[in-house]
């Protein structure tokens, strides 16, 4: 169903010869014009090998730590996007602990399983412990999920301090509508299994969830959709902040998008293949930049 502000109780021509009272979503675009629809995106690479899946798949996401890197998501030794590994579905891969995100290789990746046991991997093989307590649990709970991201991102972190969701003021925070959540807690550093276990219970089917005085954390069926999600949703907490200063600064509130046309929006941009067509500059860009050093 066409959200509010895409149908019309008026007489509206729109440019036609005859009256209608049905017009597209953007507003003076006549209805022959509107027929153009947006691409059918396409989707992430089918392998029947899953070993060649494996070997495809820790290339990405040593790409991706080289992304977080270059926007400055590392902190110290803070952060870690894993991928489950599509051999072994109850094990995943992760970053070790203390290697640069922006130098990490493939061949730099460790495999742990579900007990925090690195059963393969490079030569430095330490494990976070905050890692495996949050994406092992939400890797366990989401079968879904092939990836999850999580970091430090400043802007992330700031907006997780005001303990509240989004709102919807942007084109893109609508990614987020009705799929991102709160997570009101903070009991220190990740290192319970308790911890990670109400994470992954509040995260439940979302995509997305602010943990409250602490960061960012997002999920996807793909490693390319879990890593635009956190880059879209540290950027959206960039606009609110920017947003509700100006605004408050003159004695006002920023404008929310209806919740009808946020819905009608989500449909385009905050799909699963919407996430993973949209990371592709993402990759293209740092393949570019990094040769295939990162694929070593």
């Amino acid at each position: 169903m066409a959200p509010p502000s895409a149908t019309s109780s008026g007489q509206v021509t729109n440019g036609d010869s005859k009256p209608s009272n049905v017009v597209p979503h953007e507003p003076g675009i006549s209805e022959s014009k509107a027929k153009v629809q947006m691409p059918r995106f396409p989707g992430p690479l089918k392998f029947s090998d899953k070993y060649a899946e494996r070997d495809y798949l820790k290339g990405r996401l040593a790409a991706a730590f080289r992304i977080f890197g270059r926007y400055g998501f590392d902190e110290g030794v803070a952060g870690h996007i894993t991928m489950r590994d599509p051999v072994q579905p109850d094990t995943f891969w992760v970053n070790p602990f203390g290697v640069a995100f922006s130098l990490i290789k493939k061949s730099d990746l460790i495999q742990v399983d579900h007990q925090g046991n690195i059963i393969d991997g490079g030569e430095v093989r330490l494990l976070n412990a905050a890692a495996f307590m949050i994406h092992g649990a939400v890797h366990r709970a989401r079968p879904d999920v092939l990836c999850a991201a999580h970091s430090h991102s400043i802007y992330g972190r700031s907006f997780c301090s005001l303990g509240r969701k989004l709102d919807m003021i942007t084109q893109d925070s609508c990614s987020f509508h009705n799929d991102h959540v709160l997570y009101e807690s903070f009991n220190g550093i990740v290192l319970a299994e308790k911890e990670g276990n109400d994470i992954a219970a509040c995260l439940g089917d979302k995509k997305a969830a602010l943990l409250q005085n602490h960061g960012l954390l997002t999920v996807g069926s793909t490693i390319e959709a879990a890593v635009f999600w956190f880059i879209s949703l540290e950027k959206c907490c960039q606009a609110q902040l920017a947003a509700d200063a100006a605004a408050g600064g003159r004695g006002h509130e920023t404008v929310k998008i209806h919740d009808g046309d946020a819905a009608f929006t989500y449909k385009t941009i905050g799909t699963p293949r919407a996430g993973w067509f949209s990371a592709k500059p993402l990759f293209d860009v740092i393949e570019k930049e990094c040769g295939d050093d990162y694929l070593q």
